[in-house]
């Protein structure tokens, strides 16, 4: 049976279940559809749907962005909660049907909202989390807000869903010792600091103001070689008079001017003569001011900590629509995130067999197409 939303959180043996949605019947009563683009007319609508490929349509089946070219917005609520001196797990799954080409595949988590229908791009969150694209332009987000400002990592991470008409399974762990890891598919693809990899403080030192670059400090690596002199036979003239031009015998300097020889490639020319570069013995190296204590760094052991979650909501522009969002859970408890894992992976074995099938279906078709042409080609030429 397919498990609904966690209205309240549910209690495991190990910890706790704050929100899990796997969008059986009554979904769309546990999900608000946003409507801040409703007035423009570019707000999308959502339709349940497992996909072309699945292992068991009913117990596959997701929510899917059902049109191209629109925002699309859904949030769901659920009771607050602060992951105050806990791990927190926050995992789903997503799959696209076709190139999404530019627009997004993540979800937002934050503080309680007052009013759903107004979730859009300017709604605060806590966290977001999942696979961006545009053009070339590929990466998974994780973005964190701290103090009123939404910091994206220092680099990106890795980008995963391409397999079209595939589901990936993205999972977020933030830990009370200021680490994250993140996992795609089961593999991690990265684990790090958040005082290091995201410019959540402010810099421990800064350049001192006061320092300024001596004088007589030589910064040139690189000198002109005062002992190298140009040579004395060194042709710099691209261009000579013709001397072996003569004078038409019909020029008529009245009616055609004065004659001048034409000019011609000078052969003797060597090109722009420079003085050769040596090194700089008086070179110091590149200079900086020297780095001094920040006033205005403060450090902060729970960078990690919300106090309030309670709402995850997806808020997405696509080009290209047909994803499909499944299998979502927020929890301190692994064990429980691991059965949606799980549950993927048998999906996922499905999946790659039918995309085996249908590749190696048009690979077959593509060839008989080859060898039609390649006979009706031979036909042609003997009947020439």
């Amino acid at each position: 049976m397919r498990r609904a939303l966690c209205l309240s959180a549910l209690a495991t043996a190990s910890g706790k279940i704050y929100f899990s949605e796997t969008f059986g019947d009554g979904w769309e009563s546990r999900w608000t559809p946003s409507e801040w683009k409703k007035s423009d007319g570019t707000q999308g609508t959502w339709k349940a749907s497992a996909g072309k490929w699945f292992s068991d349509e009913k117990e596959d089946q997701g929510i899917q962005t059902a049109e191209d070219s629109r925002f699309f917005g859904l949030s769901a609520g659920f009771d607050s909660f602060s992951n105050a001196g806990k791990d927190l797990i926050i995992q789903y799954q997503a799959k696209y049907e076709k190139d999404i080409e530019c627009g997004g595949g993540y979800v937002k988590i934050g503080p309680k909202l007052s009013d759903p229908t107004t979730f859009g791009d300017p709604t605060p969150y806590n966290i977001m989390f999942g696979p961006d694209k545009c053009g070339y332009t590929k990466r998974t987000h994780l973005i964190f807000n701290y103090k009123g400002k939404n910091v994206l990592k220092k680099s990106d991470l890795a980008y995963k869903q391409e397999g079209e008409g595939t589901s990936h399974v993205y999972r977020l762990v933030l830990k009370p010792d200021n680490t994250a890891r993140v996992e795609i598919d089961g593999e991690k693809i990265y684990e790090g600091s958040l005082k290091e990899d995201w410019e959540l403080l402010a810099p421990k030192e800064i350049k001192d103001p006061e320092d300024k670059k001596p004088s007589d400090w030589v910064d040139d690596s690189m000198m002109n070689d005062p002992d190298d002199k140009k040579p004395d036979d060194w042709v710099e003239e691209k261009r000579i008079v013709d001397e072996k031009a003569k004078k038409p015998d019909d020029w008529d300097d009245e009616e055609d001017g004065e004659w001048e020889a034409p000019m011609i490639d000078n052969p003797e020319y060597k090109g722009e003569w420079t003085v050769k570069r040596i090194s700089n013995p008086a070179y110091k190296g590149v200079w900086e001011a020297k780095k001094i204590a920040n006033p205005e760094f403060v450090d902060d052991d729970t960078l990690y900590k919300y106090d309030d979650f309670g709402f995850i909501g997806f808020d997405l522009w696509q080009v290209k629509g047909n994803t499909i969002f499944d299998n979502v859970i927020i929890t301190d408890d692994v064990a429980e995130a691991d059965k949606f894992l799980q549950k993927w992976k048998t999906l996922s074995d499905v999946e790659k067999a039918k995309k085996k099938e249908e590749d190696d279906a048009k690979a077959e078709e593509a060839k008989k197409a080859a060898d039609s042409k390649d006979d009706d080609d031979d036909d042609d030429a003997e009947e020439e």
